[in-house]
């Protein structure tokens, strides 16, 4: 009876899978073994050798555990936790009201469900303007209390710019953003597309520039013109992710919920 025992035992727990439909792999499996999701995990050098070699960069935004889990099981390069949680989550009309707690809360949810993708945290508005030091402290809290491995931040003025390169010194991976700024809808006069005028098309691409200058690993294209979208593209040593900025990015961001 003891030998046959852990036969017994093997052909129980054979029979139950065969019982389910749901995959183990699925959120509903269990944890999956941290070494294999380790070896493969997405880092930044993993972007740099896609942009090098013409390989396009895959980006979807979550918010919550299940999406984060189905976009790990994509194979998705990176998974971006965006501060527009505000308005598609929380119901706001704007990415203005979220706080920097609330974003860690879905920084979190996502960091336990997609070990493999590189994850991106946006800094929400209000927690990096201030000063440089303002911005090193709220990135900080995004990699240690969030579970990120990266931070991205919205616009280009000198004030960010500074901001950008002060977190990059600090240890920390930057991600840009210009174009269309949700946060700075208030100066924008709303959700407008920019680009669309010689000068500011020239300072779409400027502003890129600057935020490579000051060590940005990547930077979103929102809401521009194609040929300016393929322009900065062109001008950066960066792989550009575009946000309704036409085909000739390095990558594209896309929205994801879990059913």
């Amino acid at each position: 009876m003891r030998r046959s025992l852990p036969l017994l035992l093997a052909r129980q727990v054979a029979r139950r899978r065969r019982l389910s439909n749901v995959p183990e792999s699925t959120v509903y499996g269990g944890p999956r073994p941290q070494e294999s999701s380790a070896a493969r995990r997405v880092t930044v050098t993993t972007l740099r050798g896609k942009h090098r070699r013409g390989e396009p960069i895959t980006v979807v935004t979550a918010y919550d555990y299940p999406s984060a889990v189905h976009v790990d099981s994509a194979g998705i390069d990176v998974c971006l936790v965006g501060d527009s949680a505000a308005m598609v989550v929380h119901g706001h009309d704007t990415t203005l009201p979220i706080t920097l707690d609330i974003m860690l809360e879905h920084c979190r949810a996502v960091a336990r469900g997609a070990p493999r993708p590189l994850l991106v945290g946006d800094l929400p508005f209000g927690c990096y303007e201030s000063s440089a030091a303002q911005a090193v402290d709220s990135a900080v809290r995004v990699l240690k209390e969030g579970g990120m491995d990266a931070i991205k931040l919205e616009g280009g003025a000198p004030s960010r710019i500074t901001a950008a390169k002060a977190i990059v010194e600090a240890g920390i991976a930057v991600m840009g953003h210009v174009g269309l700024t949700p946060q700075a809808i208030s100066v924008l006069g709303g959700f407008r597309p920019q680009g669309k005028t010689v000068d500011s098309a020239i300072k779409v691409v400027e502003t890129a520039l600057a935020l490579q200058e000051a060590g940005c690993f990547s930077v979103v294209l929102e809401c521009v013109p194609a040929p300016v979208a393929a322009a900065a593209t062109s001008a950066l040593k960066i792989p550009t992710i575009g946000i309704g900025a036409g085909p000739f990015c390095s990558g594209q961001v896309r929205l994801f919920f879990a059913p």
